[in-house]
């Protein structure tokens, strides 16, 4: 403790340290799509999309999607990666009321 703050996350979080947004698009979709990204739980991280967007009609648990990420530092190079489609969740209460968590996974460990 050398400077006087103490870490109190019990598990590290360094995909959201590193990486605070993604970019992509769907094959057969002209739209681009950046969302940014939530740590939301232990489990994984989540793309919050609002109830009625095109991408939810475009995208199904398995899908492999190749995913720009972007730093919060201008400075650092975006990085594309493999990137799983874990979860789709509909959160029908609470702070994300109206929207679906998109559960993702990076399948490339390039971000250690």
């Amino acid at each position: 403790m050398e400077n006087g703050f103490t870490e109190k996350r019990a598990e590290q979080r360094t995909i959201t340290d590193q990486f605070y947004s993604v970019e992509f698009s769907i094959s057969d979709v002209p739209s681009l799509y950046q969302f940014k990204i939530w740590n939301i739980s232990s489990k994984g991280i989540c793309l919050l999309v609002k109830e009625g967007s095109d991408i939810l009609k475009s995208i199904k648990v398995g899908d492999i999607v190749n995913m720009r990420y972007y730093t919060a530092e201008a400075s650092k190079p975006t990085e594309y990666l493999k990137t799983e489609i874990k979860h789709i969740t509909k959160d029908d209460e609470g702070r994300f009321k109206g929207h679906y968590l998109i559960g993702i996974s990076i399948l490339e460990d390039q971000y250690s």
